[in-house]
């Protein structure tokens, strides 16, 4: 069986990931990255270096971010949103910046896993969990989709 999911299932998508593919236009290209990011429940905030991405979405603001469960081929729920690029700035880069890492960081183990149990000979370093520039997607449109066999 498949079908459209509801407005509330897409909500549960877009909160229970944390990793999407963001696609915008390069130079009359498409161009599809992998990105990490958390949802306020009308932004998506991301963070990145600078790069073909953000000049892409400096040049076009529209960008498409597609989010999925997977558990096989025929058993998926799929999230495509359409919005637009905001680049932040000073203090709304950092208020970002530590919601982002808050909500998202905290979950991984980089630098709070003990050397001992994953056989770790340096020093842990979370230098490249920042990344220079922080952006939001303002999301205006959500569609879904889902397949259970």
């Amino acid at each position: 069986m498949t079908g459209e999911l509801t407005e509330a299932q897409i909500e549960n998508i877009i909160q229970s990931q944390s990793i999407c593919r963001l696609g915008c236009i390069d130079e009359n290209k498409p161009y599809i990255v992998p990105i990490s990011y958390y949802y306020d429940g009308s932004y998506l905030y991301c963070q990145s270096e600078e790069g073909k991405k953000i000049d892409a979405m400096r040049k076009n603001r529209e960008v498409c971010v597609q989010l999925d469960i997977i558990n096989s081929i025929n058993n998926y729920q799929s999230v495509i949103l359409f919005g637009e690029f905001e680049e932040l700035k000073e203090w709304k880069a950092e208020k970002a910046r530590k919601e982002m890492f808050e909500k998202i960081y905290s979950l991984l183990t980089h630098s709070r896993t003990h050397p001992f149990e994953h056989e770790s000979d340096h020093e842990l370093d979370d230098s490249q969990r920042t990344k220079k520039m922080m952006f939001r997607i303002r999301i205006r449109e959500k569609h879904g989709r889902y397949s259970k066999q």
